[in-house]
């Protein structure tokens, strides 16, 4: 009888520790379920603020839409576009819309918008609630940017090479301006120099493709290297500066004509093409296609614009420190609003390759003057502008190490941020 008992309260206890077994188990499951759900709303939360369109209609403006015409397309009366005209008006005027623009209607559930694509940049966007009726704002557009780097050799000529590495011509322009203090790319280009060019492309968000800037480029020319990086200072300016933070622009550019090639140098004695005896040449002649434009090489003002015997269409600029001034001519026409006394900045087109005067094809003359006395343009040096101030300098360091490091190892393919 005893010995019952005694297996009876051990199959009790027996019992009883399984069913605390149990019990645990389950309140662990239970917990590790309700951890489980947790997570999944962390994971991807529910917002009531959250919206999603039941129907979407888009209009492309033709020529000749008004935006009262275009709206009653997207399914609104003559009274709602009346309506949403006027709303739209205090921030932004409907009747400026142009053909290839769209506007867009979503229909929610207790709400209307109505968005236009102002630019590339920005957006009208109109919201109707019943609570509330229409409301209307100017928004940014959502961007998306794409940073790449392009390297190239020159083998054939920089347009063709860049071309080959993945640059548009215009990113080449961008890239010649860059550097057009230091390189003259008529005179300086030689086989086998090369470049690196990190640039970053901005699109909308229709995936068009609406703007591009180098960030940082080195060009290595004649055993040189040159290197640029783009900065926005404390003021907001922006400009390129070498590694060491002193400007890539300078008081002068070192050619006025991008496109082109020096046809006769600056000479004592030359025998002049068309009168057939020698004098001297007091200038760079540089031969190019007619109508390539000519740029100022500095800022300065215009103190002579007009016919000058067989110089033919003539402009000279006095420049800033009143110590020099340069000569342009043999050209085929001026530049859009230059006249004499007028004030032109560094890079402003003046004027245009052309044959006017004693000229046996189309080439610019250009001269250099240091106080009335012609020099060799070539020979010229030039003041860099301002540098960094020093206090820019740290922060201008941590944007060139990035940069330069991005130009070094990012691949050719286009990485998106």
């Amino acid at each position: 009888m005893a010995t019952l008992t005694k297996l009876a309260t051990y199959l009790s206890l027996f019992l009883t520790l399984i069913f605390l077994v149990l019990i645990s188990v389950a309140d662990g499951n239970a917990q590790q379920s309700s951890d489980i759900v947790q997570h999944e709303e962390w994971i991807s939360p529910l917002s009531s603020e959250q919206h999603i369109a039941l129907k979407t209609r888009t209009e492309t403006l033709q020529s000749g839409d008004t935006a009262g015409v275009v709206l009653q397309r997207l399914g609104f009366s003559n009274t709602e576009a009346a309506n949403i005209i006027a709303v739209a008006k205090p921030v932004y005027a409907l009747s400026n819309i142009y053909a290839g623009n769209k506007i867009v209607r979503q229909d929610f559930e207790d709400a209307i918008a109505v968005t236009y694509h102002i630019d590339s940049t920005d957006e009208l966007h109109l919201m109707f609630t019943e609570k509330d009726g229409w409301h209307a704002e100017v928004v940014p557009r959502e961007m998306h940017m794409r940073t790449s780097v392009a390297r190239g050799t020159i083998e054939d000529n920089l347009f063709y090479d860049a071309a080959k590495a993945g640059l548009e011509d215009n990113l080449t322009i961008q890239l010649m301006d860059m550097f057009a203090w230091d390189i003259d790319f008529a005179r300086d280009l030689r086989k086998g120099d090369s470049f690196k060019v990190l640039f970053e492309e901005a699109f909308d968000d229709e995936g068009k493709r609406v703007g591009y800037k180098i960030l940082a480029a080195q060009f290595k020319n004649r055993g040189q290297l040159f290197t640029g990086i783009r900065y926005e200072n404390k003021k907001g300016d922006i400009e390129y500066y070498s590694e060491e933070g002193k400007n890539l622009r300078k008081t002068y550019l070192k050619s006025p004509v991008k496109f082109s090639r020096i046809s006769s140098n600056f000479s004592d004695s030359r025998k002049h093409p068309v009168l057939g005896y020698t004098r001297a040449h007091r200038g760079i002649d540089y031969a190019a296609k007619s109508g390539t434009p000519i740029r100022a090489i500095g800022d300065g003002r215009i103190s002579y614009l007009g016919w000058k015997s067989g110089y033919g269409r003539f402009i000279e600029i006095r420049h800033n420190n009143g110590t020099h001034s340069t000569a342009y001519a043999h050209m085929r026409a001026y530049g859009k609003g230059v006249s004499k006394g007028s004030y032109v900045k560094q890079g402003q087109i003046i004027g245009y390759v052309g044959m006017s005067g004693l000229a046996t094809g189309p080439h610019l003359h250009f001269e250099f003057r240091t106080r009335g006395v012609a020099v060799n343009p070539l020979s010229v040096k030039h003041k860099p502008a301002d540098p960094l101030p020093d206090q820019e300098m740290s922060a201008f360091r941590v944007k060139a190490n990035s940069l330069l490091r991005e130009i070094e190892f990012q691949s050719k393919t286009a990485k998106w941020g």
